[in-house]
């Protein structure tokens, strides 16, 4: 997926929350022309940064995390291509969290006061609020997940999610796709244990309800696995048939790290 392609895919995720016009689109384009090229399991932006500049996922996989005083951390999102990482902390001084890449990663680099200008127009800012507003409803969701679902299903319902959102910008073929993770990264997103979450994927695999292979995950069967994670995809507010072609391998993926269970 090029450049073009990737910010194009930005602009149709806006449009599905709210109607833009070509001079949107234009201003759009014009504000983001800096691309940073990140490579995997570095920072985008570190707590206590400056937040000068909101950064939007052209290709790659990065996550949002906390770390505790002992080194300990919690993964409180992933960004694919086409997200914006934390679009509202322009207005902070400094952050609160670290963004990290988990695979080679492209973003879009966007100043506060570029970010300003385009909130300016009115569609564009409706456009940010619900970008915002899906941010939040998948944290709650993700909330629920980590308070009171068991750890089998929690894994399950993460990826059900992962299997949408990535089908949604062309990045899944058939119901197979890449995951850039390691069994550390999904233990510090599911608030458990590596060992534990090595248990819990033989598990679901098996349940015959998915399949690993390094870093691909196939989902045998969509409905068994959406039921047993009592999936409900309402938060994610994504649009039907706007899914784009599957984007090709990136030279170097195999080389990343595996979710593979022991």
């Amino acid at each position: 997926m090029d450049v073009t392609q990737s910010l194009n895919l930005m602009i149709r995720k806006l449009e599905g929350f709210h109607p833009l016009s070509s001079a949107d689109k234009d201003l759009l384009q014009h504000h983001s022309r800096t691309i940073r090229e990140i490579p995997a399991r570095q920072d985008i932006a570190s707590e206590g940064d400056r937040p000068d500049f909101v950064y939007v996922m052209v290709s790659g996989f990065a996550c949002r995390y906390k770390l505790l005083a002992d080194g300990r951390r919690q993964i409180m999102a992933y960004m694919v291509p086409g997200d914006f990482c934390d679009f509202q902390v322009f207005i902070l001084k400094e952050r609160d969290h670290g963004i990290a890449t988990l695979s080679n990663c492209k973003v879009v680099q966007i100043p506060a006061e570029s970010v300003l200008e385009l909130t300016e127009r009115p569609a564009i800012a409706r456009a940010f609020w619900w970008a915002t507003l899906v941010d939040e409803a998948t944290l709650r969701e993700w909330l629920v997940s980590i308070g009171q679902r068991e750890a089998e299903v929690r894994i399950a319902h993460l990826l059900c999610e992962m299997l949408m959102r990535l089908r949604a910008v062309g990045l899944v073929e058939g119901n197979s796709y890449s995951l850039p993770l390691t069994q550390a990264d999904l233990a510090d997103t599911m608030g458990m244990t590596v060992v534990h979450a090595n248990r819990m994927l033989m598990s679901l695999r098996e349940k015959d309800l998915i399949a690993i292979d390094g870093r691909q995950v196939t989902v045998i069967d969509v409905r068994r696995l959406e039921e047993f994670a009592g999936f409900n995809p309402n938060y994610l507010h994504l649009q039907a048939g706007s899914t784009p072609k599957p984007a090709a391998r990136q030279a170097g993926d195999d080389k990343n790290p595996t979710l593979q269970p022991m």
